[in-house]
């Protein structure tokens, strides 16, 4: 057996994971003065890695090299694993997890996570998503109201800077805004029609991404390509905004390179985390008081898994959820007046609307819960058009406007949808996987069908021609919003988590991440993470500390 080496120092905390929660709990809990150890099982990155300046001129194979092909199999059907960035992502031969059932499981193993190409929309969650089992009779409310989570909400927002519009929705919660990004001339038409016609919001999308100077970050250049990282910080990446301020407080130690492998117990509590280095596949292990779980929902989970602990209640690892979507409609719309900004290519945010189905009523068309939509609308000028000067001029002018719209529909929380550990496989550092089993219901193919018949009458209400549906069911996971797996609830015997993200089974645990959602609505979850996990930060300086005293 390899000799493991020990932390010469237990700390009062180990957070394992980096990304948008990590950095969170790091910050937190060393600001209040806790000594943090921060896991992170890749690399520590700079801004000298960042491409989103670069041409693809400037790549050795013009942006589509045949590595990610290779190495990436999976990670390279995102969109935002390329030639530019992919090494930000795991190589899913050194990654492997088994497929019962086809799931798109992307991942970043470098400081910062999924933080540093993450989609930033940041929407609150309110009492028709927490409650609503309440509201329709299918499976259990969150142990949490909306109400208490908007102080938490609030800090976040305050923190990160969410640039948006209020609405004044119930099941939309406003934030505390940034000034919002502009619609386009083809965009505010379209909101003004479904407004008008069928009484549904269309807005800007509510964004983590700064439209003015906040918080010693700069505003967006609109430069594009955010998922290949930002030079001025003006989106929000946890390496350079919550782990810089862990830092600067001296009381957190950053571990970069750690594999987590398994928790460490003693006597009934957790006591550290075992983990292999990455680069020289030697076992470690760092002591601590409390365990803090940020390493994305899967990851979370598995540890738990592979550890043998929190699972009393035999529901880890059951109730995976994403969001279904890949589906809508487009359209051609009329052309408006064309004003200089109208275009807007390199808007990094698109439109939103919000949940309109079973706000009120239970069911509708035989579904319950609902989706949101996310797309825009844009003039397409004729650039190549023949002629010069004038009748040039005139020519270009002459492009035609679009629409498109797709849907984020609500994944009903079953407990057939699960991950287990394949006992028969291990990753390049010898840890059990994951193996994986989730397929859509008829709910979510229902709410999905419907949700495209919606977009096409959206849009063909604002005068659209030429409107198709689009898209197919999206793959399990490929939303990349994969929640679940190991969810808060008040009874020990359902659930894995207490209503403080604390482990029922083991009092020192705690996981914020994506695990512990009972629900997902159908907003994009992390701002929802973040704050839960600033409010399980507050009780442990407020409440579990005086145990540990």
């Amino acid at each position: 057996m390899a000799q493991i080496t020990r932390s010469a120092v237990t700390y009062d905390a180990v957070v394992v994971g980096s990304g948008a929660t990590g950095g969170w709990a790091a910050k937190e809990l060393s600001e209040a003065g806790f000594q943090v150890a921060l896991l992170e099982a890749g690399p520590k990155v700079t801004p000298k890695e960042f491409t989103e300046h670069m041409q693809s001129w400037q790549l050795p194979y013009l942006g589509m090299s045949p590595k990610v092909r290779d190495t990436h199999p999976i990670q390279g059907q995102c969109y935002a694993c390329t030639e530019f960035n992919y090494k930000w992502f795991v190589n899913d031969h050194d990654n492997p997890y088994t497929q019962e059932k086809p799931f798109n499981w992307i991942r970043m193993r470098i400081l910062g996570g999924r933080s540093l190409s993450w989609g930033r929309q940041s929407y609150r969650m309110g009492d028709l998503d927490f409650k609503a089992a309440s509201h329709d009779g299918y499976g259990d409310d969150w142990p949490i109201e909306y109400a208490e989570m908007i102080p938490y909400y609030e800090r976040v927002e305050r923190y990160v800077g969410i640039s948006g519009q209020s609405e004044g929705l119930s099941q939309l919660p406003d934030s505390v805004f940034l000034p919002p990004m502009e619609m386009t001339c083809t965009e505010n038409a379209f909101r003004k029609a479904v407004q008008s016609k069928l009484g549904r919001t269309v807005t800007i999308g509510r964004t983590a991404i700064l439209t003015k100077n906040h918080n010693g970050r700069a505003a967006c250049h609109y430069c594009g390509p955010c998922e290949r990282g930002c030079i001025t910080n003006s989106y929000f990446a946890s390496p350079f905004t919550t782990v810089a301020d862990a830092l600067k407080t001296g009381r957190t130690t950053l571990i970069t390179d750690a594999v987590a492998a398994r928790i460490v117990m003693k006597d009934g509590k957790a006591a550290g985390v075992s983990y292999i280095d990455r680069t020289t596949r030697a076992a470690r292990e760092v002591r601590a008081k409390i365990i803090f779980l940020t390493a994305s929902t899967l990851e979370s989970t598995r540890l738990m898994l592979n550890s043998g602990i929190c699972n009393s209640s035999g529901v880890l690892g059951h109730y995976l959820m994403d969001h279904i979507y890949q589906g809508g409609a487009t359209g051609e719309m009329p052309l408006p007046e064309t004003k200089p900004w109208a275009g807007m290519p390199r808007r990094p945010n698109g439109i939103y609307i919000p949940r309109f189905r079973n706000v009120k009523e239970k069911m509708t068309n035989g579904f319950i819960r609902g989706y949101g939509y996310q797309g825009g609308g844009n003039v397409n000028f004729q650039m190549n058009a023949p002629g010069f000067g004038a009748s040039y001029k005139d020519a270009v002018r002459q492009g035609a406007a679009s629409m498109g719209i797709s849907l984020w529909g609500e994944c009903l929380p079953r407990m057939e949808n699960r991950v287990e550990i394949d006992k028969s496989r291990v990753d390049a550092w010898g840890v059990p996987i994951l193996k994986v089993n989730m397929e859509w219901g008829d709910n979510e193919k229902k709410l999905w069908h419907d949700g495209r018949a919606q977009a096409a009458e959206m849009i063909e209400a604002a005068g659209g021609k030429n409107v198709r549906l689009t898209g197919q069911f999206s793959v399990p996971g490929f939303c990349i919003h994969e929640v679940g797996t190991a969810r808060m609830g008040n009874n020990p015997k359902t659930s894995v988590l207490n209503r403080y993200n604390q482990a029922h089974d083991v009092e020192n645990i705690f996981c914020t991440d994506g695990a512990c959602y009972v629900t997902i609505g159908c907003q994009n979850p992390t701002l929802t993470m973040m704050a839960l996990t600033v409010r399980a930060c507050d009780y442990i300086k407020n409440e579990y500390s005086k145990k540990i005293a």
